[in-house]
């Protein structure tokens, strides 16, 4: 599983257990992976966060899918998530930020779905 991608102990722990391996077994093999190096939460962690930054998502959706994923200490500090929003903006909706109530609303919930915090998505629509 490891030679495809990163995997964080808990995915590879919930891996596992589906294919029905004894969990000492499992806890066992998991904590081999992760004194030779194969398996380390900080490296997932970190290429995950890159992956969903490059897809456009914020950082609520990134916090909330790595602790679904057994990750609790992660650094988002250095993205920069309000240049991120104006540009998921800019190329979904385009330049020209609408006056019209009805379509802000619409562009700020879809900034909204994709993880962005209100204070991401207002700048996103500041006339700077």
């Amino acid at each position: 599983m490891l030679a495809r991608r990163e995997h964080s102990v808990f995915e590879l722990t919930q891996k596992l257990t589906t294919k029905e391996f004894n969990s000492t077994d499992i806890e066992r093999a998991v904590d081999l992976l992760i004194k030779q190096n194969y398996q380390s939460d900080e490296r997932f962690a970190s290429e995950f966060i890159q992956m969903r930054f490059n897809q456009g998502k914020g950082p609520i959706k990134i916090s909330v899918d790595l602790k679904q994923r057994g990750i609790n200490h992660f650094d988002l500090s250095m993205y920069d998530f309000y240049t991120l929003a104006q540009q998921i903006r800019a190329t979904k909706f385009g330049d020209e930020i609408p006056d019209d109530y009805k379509e802000q609303a619409k562009q700020k919930r879809f900034l909204q779905s994709r993880g962005f915090d209100f204070e991401q998505i207002n700048q996103a629509f500041s006339h700077e």
